[in-house]
Protein backbone atom coordinates (compact mmCIF):
# COMPACT_ATOMS: atom_id res chain seq x y z
CA UNK A 1 0.00 0.00 0.00
CA UNK A 2 1.18 4.02 -0.72
CA UNK A 3 2.19 5.61 2.52
CA UNK A 4 2.16 9.40 2.73
CA UNK A 5 3.21 11.79 4.73
CA UNK A 6 0.90 14.02 7.47
CA UNK A 7 1.66 17.19 9.12
CA UNK A 8 0.00 18.52 11.86
CA UNK A 9 0.95 22.02 11.32
CA UNK A 10 -0.85 23.27 14.34
CA UNK A 11 1.88 21.41 16.55
CA UNK A 12 5.05 22.98 14.19
CA UNK A 13 7.67 24.38 16.43
CA UNK A 14 9.64 26.06 13.15
CA UNK A 15 12.68 24.10 14.61
CA UNK A 16 14.29 23.13 11.05
CA UNK A 17 15.33 19.16 12.79
CA UNK A 18 13.29 17.84 10.07
CA UNK A 19 15.36 19.33 7.04
CA UNK A 20 18.77 19.03 9.17
CA UNK A 21 17.73 15.33 9.29
CA UNK A 22 16.96 15.05 6.02
CA UNK A 23 19.83 16.90 4.64
CA UNK A 24 22.49 15.04 6.41
CA UNK A 25 20.68 11.83 5.60
CA UNK A 26 20.87 12.41 1.77
CA UNK A 27 24.17 14.45 1.98
CA UNK A 28 22.37 17.44 0.91
CA UNK A 29 24.45 20.54 0.85
CA UNK A 30 23.05 23.39 2.94
CA UNK A 31 21.12 25.20 0.34
CA UNK A 32 19.68 21.97 -0.84
CA UNK A 33 16.75 20.58 0.55
CA UNK A 34 14.79 17.43 0.63
CA UNK A 35 11.69 18.86 3.12
CA UNK A 36 11.74 22.72 3.33
CA UNK A 37 9.81 24.36 6.29
CA UNK A 38 7.80 27.41 4.97
CA UNK A 39 7.11 30.49 7.37
CA UNK A 40 3.57 31.77 7.58
CA UNK A 41 3.39 34.91 8.92
CA UNK A 42 4.06 36.83 11.49
CA UNK A 43 0.53 37.79 11.98
CA UNK A 44 -0.54 40.61 14.45
CA UNK A 45 -2.99 39.26 16.34
CA UNK A 46 -3.16 42.39 19.20
CA UNK A 47 -1.06 45.39 19.91
CA UNK A 48 1.38 43.35 21.46
CA UNK A 49 0.97 39.80 20.61
CA UNK A 50 2.58 37.81 17.04
CA UNK A 51 1.96 34.58 15.53
CA UNK A 52 4.15 32.45 13.55
CA UNK A 53 2.94 29.38 11.77
CA UNK A 54 5.30 26.92 10.37
CA UNK A 55 4.90 24.08 7.92
CA UNK A 56 7.06 21.42 6.55
CA UNK A 57 6.76 21.06 2.66
CA UNK A 58 8.54 18.00 0.98
CA UNK A 59 10.35 19.06 -2.25
CA UNK A 60 11.43 17.66 -5.08
CA UNK A 61 14.35 15.92 -3.80
CA UNK A 62 11.91 14.11 -1.32
CA UNK A 63 11.60 10.46 -2.13
CA UNK A 64 9.85 9.54 1.17
CA UNK A 65 13.50 8.04 2.44
CA UNK A 66 13.45 4.78 -0.04
CA UNK A 67 16.39 3.37 1.27
CA UNK A 68 15.34 3.53 5.55
CA UNK A 69 11.76 2.31 4.04
CA UNK A 70 13.23 -0.60 2.20
CA UNK A 71 14.97 -1.28 5.77
CA UNK A 72 11.58 -1.35 7.88
CA UNK A 73 12.37 2.33 8.90
CA UNK A 74 10.22 5.26 9.05
CA UNK A 75 11.50 8.36 6.88
CA UNK A 76 14.28 10.64 8.44
CA UNK A 77 12.13 13.69 9.04
CA UNK A 78 9.43 11.95 10.79
CA UNK A 79 11.77 9.79 12.83
CA UNK A 80 13.82 12.71 13.79
CA UNK A 81 10.40 15.59 14.60
CA UNK A 82 10.84 17.17 17.63
CA UNK A 83 7.28 18.45 18.04
CA UNK A 84 5.67 15.31 16.67
CA UNK A 85 3.87 16.67 14.08
CA UNK A 86 4.97 14.43 11.48
CA UNK A 87 3.14 10.99 10.31
CA UNK A 88 3.56 8.54 8.07
CA UNK A 89 1.70 5.73 7.23
CA UNK A 90 -1.31 4.50 4.46
CA UNK A 91 -4.36 6.79 4.02
CA UNK A 92 -6.24 4.33 6.24
CA UNK A 93 -3.84 4.70 8.89
CA UNK A 94 -4.32 8.55 8.76
CA UNK A 95 -7.72 8.03 8.25
CA UNK A 96 -8.38 9.64 12.74
CA UNK A 97 -6.09 12.53 12.19
CA UNK A 98 -7.81 13.75 8.75
CA UNK A 99 -10.44 14.60 10.18
CA UNK A 100 -9.75 15.99 13.56
CA UNK A 101 -6.37 18.10 13.11
CA UNK A 102 -5.41 21.14 10.88
CA UNK A 103 -3.00 19.11 8.28
CA UNK A 104 -1.45 18.71 5.14
CA UNK A 105 -0.95 15.52 3.09
CA UNK A 106 1.84 15.14 1.07
CA UNK A 107 1.67 12.21 -1.14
Amino acid sequence: MRKMILVDYEYCTGCHTCEVACQQEHGLEAEQFGIKLAQIGPDQITDRKWQYEFVPIPTDRCDKCAKRQAAGKVPTCVQHCQAGCLYYDTLEGLGDLLGKKKVALFT
